[in-house]
């Protein structure tokens, strides 16, 4: 079934790990394309300076961190990438999983096409197995940009889901084994002092 309000709305960490082996899905000219969420990192404003809305830091950027549980908050860094954030906890508190790895799922034709402007098999082997490895990656493939930023995660156009039967298709044998979580100190932001060493980046063993 779809994630509820209530998901969201918990401790950013646990929301974190639990967002492992969960379905996102973007609906796209009719299409819903689907990735299984592998890796995830948590931020916690009132707390963590690795966060956009450390200590509750109120901007035209970081507004949509303030809104409700369950909405998407997407930015873009470094003049070429977005990356697609999962509001948390309560309104007022500027919290959020960064989404950071996806494992392709539902129609990696049209996820190619938008990562790459061709076709899964004209893909190279290195291109496959780096496909949807970062933040910035994944939002290519699902037409992420800022203009879906604030959107809610609970309508039908990008959502959260348990299994992909939820959306009329059949999830792999491999998705349905259980797996281990590694964690570990997130990455690209030694600019967060104590922050730098917070074991909040969560990823799918093996």
């Amino acid at each position: 079934m779809k994630l509820t309000q209530d998901f969201y709305d918990r401790d950013t960490r646990q929301v974190a790990r639990d967002l492992l082996g969960k379905y996102l899905v973007r609906v796209k000219d009719g299409l819903p394309l689907a990735v299984r969420i592998s890796e995830t990192e948590a931020y916690i404003g009132r707390m963590d300076k690795a966060c956009h809305a450390y200590n509750y830091r109120r901007t035209a950027r970081t507004e949509t961190l303030f809104a409700s549980p369950g909405t998407a908050y997407i930015y873009f860094i470094y003049g070429m990438y977005h990356c697609l954030n999962f509001v948390t906890e309560s309104a007022g508190e500027p919290c959020a999983v960064l989404l950071r790895g996806g494992l392709s799922r539902a129609h990696s034709e049209a996820l190619a096409l938008n990562r790459y402007g061709k076709a899964w098999a004209e893909l190279s082997s290195y291109q496959q197995k780096n496909f949807l490895n970062g933040p910035g990656k994944l939002c290519q493939a699902l037409c992420l940009t800022r203009a879906e930023n604030g959107i809610s995660l609970l309508g039908e156009e990008l959502f959260l889901c348990d299994r992909l039967e939820d959306i009329g298709l059949s999830t792999p044998a491999d998705d349905l084994s259980p797996f281990s979580i590694l964690t570990g100190p997130r990455v690209g932001i030694a600019y967060a002092q104590e922050a730098v060493s917070f074991p909040w980046r969560y990823r799918i063993s093996p």
